[in-house]
């Protein structure tokens, strides 16, 4: 039976937050009215968009309220549009908090629920903004079947991983800064000023070319460029995950009776405060990401397999990019089994070595037919051949690095599956967590006598795939992993 709850309102600060933040979304009408405004002369249209938008942004406070029972968490907002949105408890899978540095001054915080339903497009709900004194208690409620019985109090926590200065030393090899840099480049032109700035740039450049030579030119663009890249990278990765903190929450008679139990914390960013708590009833496995550069300086990214959590982008981010040690060691005490995270894997077999070796030679091999046919018309240049030699050699590393990376493991109630070099993964998924297999071939496959295995579950992703199986063996695996697919007439066929 649900308690009689009385609606309640966001905190009276957002007066201050929400006007705020609808200039900043609602920055290119502005932009319009001023230049509607310089355009007649009647300097009253700036003015009159920016009252209805503040108007709007106070309005917002008013219009929005929630409430928290004993089975549903409910929201109801909108000013022109209603929205109500409906959350039952036990469908709760995670809490996260989100401080930007506005939030931070007045001392709140938006608070957002998981559930399994975000993964597939669903509204999310939020509660944009609540005192960040609040947190605690809201959280504790909202999570209060992940260790049942159990206060916040009585919560035995150990930290699993802490934020060091060196993991800076990986920002560089993604391409956020340059990413960053295209926006900013974006923004300009779409504001109008880029066309200006590219005017003035190209004018500097030509005088520069003129007096130093175009290669010398080119060449402080190509180096400003990378260390500009480079600054912005580090500087992210740094405010973003500086001050991180994983920690596992286990109710003390859950840490021996149910090890599965509790809450996982995690904690980062230093202007933009986040936190986010997952209910590790719902875990359901762990990926390790290793991009090639990053790999090279032997590191590793963690991403949480957990229903209710998205698979890819930030939401799941258990650690950003840092030491391989420190990832695998995570990731190990979090499933409780070493040998599925750093254990040797099954090979698949020449068959799908040679499809790792055409796909990858495949390119360069046209290209060598291409140049040796121009060769005996006009005869190409030679750094043409230099340049398709050092492709050739960097595609056949890349076939080998693939070819060694590929593999697969079924022990201890874990699937594993590693594939990929220039983004390699290593996803551990709980098999009691899948709930259907397909086995997929394509017509190149079928003639190289390989398949690949898809492993559906709930969780992360939603599919996990085991890559050029040998097609003789595909269901074999699949019955390994879970048992009732032993019966079904595919494996026994």
């Amino acid at each position: 039976m649900t308690a009689d709850v009385s609606w309640q309102r966001l905190s009276p600060r957002m007066l201050l937050v929400h006007p705020v933040h609808e200039v900043l979304r609602q920055l290119p009408v502005l932009v319009g009215s001023l230049v509607l405004g310089s355009s007649t002369g009647n300097n009253a249209w700036p003015l009159a968009a920016v009252s209805v938008i503040v108007g709007i942004g106070l309005l917002r406070w008013f219009f929005t309220t929630y409430r928290i029972d004993d089975e549903n968490v409910s929201l109801r907002t909108g000013v022109l549009r209603r929205r109500s949105i409906s959350i039952p408890r036990n469908r709760i899978r995670s809490v996260q908090t989100d401080s930007r540095l506005l939030h931070r001054v007045l001392g709140l915080t938006v608070l957002r629920v998981g559930t399994g339903h975000e993964s597939r497009g669903h509204s999310g709900f939020a509660l944009d903004a609540v005192e960040a004194a609040q947190v605690p208690m809201l959280r504790a409620t909202l999570l209060s079947e992940s260790v049942p019985g159990s206060a916040p109090a009585q919560l035995a926590g150990r930290v699993l991983a802490q934020w060091r200065p060196s993991w800076l030393r990986y920002a560089p090899l993604s391409f956020s800064g340059v990413v960053m840099i295209a926006a900013v480049v974006g923004l300009a032109y779409q504001s109008g000023i880029g066309v200006t700035l590219s005017q003035r740039a190209a004018k500097a450049g030509a005088e520069a070319a003129h007096r130093t030579g175009v290669v010398v030119v080119v060449s402080f663009g190509v180096v400003g460029l990378v260390v500009a890249s480079v600054l912005l990278a580090v500087v992210w990765s740094w405010l973003t995950y500086g001050g991180l903190v994983l920690r596992r929450d286990d109710a003390e008679r859950g840490l021996s009776e149910r090890p599965s139990g509790g809450v996982l914390h995690l904690r980062h960013g230093l202007v933009r405060l986040r936190e986010h708590t997952f209910d590790m009833r719902r875990l359901r496995g762990g990926t390790l990401r290793e991009p090639l550069l990053v790999r090279v300086l032997r590191g590793a990214r963690l991403d949480a397999v957990m229903t209710g959590v998205h698979g890819e982008g930030e939401s799941s981010v258990l650690l950003p990019a840092c030491p391989a040690s420190t990832a695998t060691g995570v990731l190990s005490e979090l499933i409780g089994d070493g040998d599925a995270v750093s254990g040797p894997l099954q090979r698949h077999g020449a068959a799908a070595t040679r499809r790792r070796w055409t796909r990858a030679l495949g390119l360069p091999a046209l290209g060598g037919v291409a140049l040796a046919v121009a060769n005996a018309v006009a005869g190409p240049p030679v750094w043409v051949w230099v340049v398709w030699a050092v492709v050739t050699v960097a595609c056949a590393l890349l076939a080998v690095d693939r070819a060694r990376s590929l593999g697969h493991r079924v022990a201890d109630g874990w699937l594993v599956a590693r594939a990929g070099s220039l983004e390699r993964r290593r996803d551990c998924i709980a098999c009691d967590g899948i709930v259907a297999w397909t086995v997929r071939q394509t017509l190149l496959q079928r003639r190289a006598g390989v398949a690949t295995l898809v492993a559906a579950t709930a969780a992360g992703r939603k599919r996990y795939e085991v890559i050029d199986v040998p097609a003789d063996r595909a269901w074999s695996v699949a019955a390994e992993a879970s048992p009732w697919v032993a019966q079904s007439f595919w494996a026994r066929a």
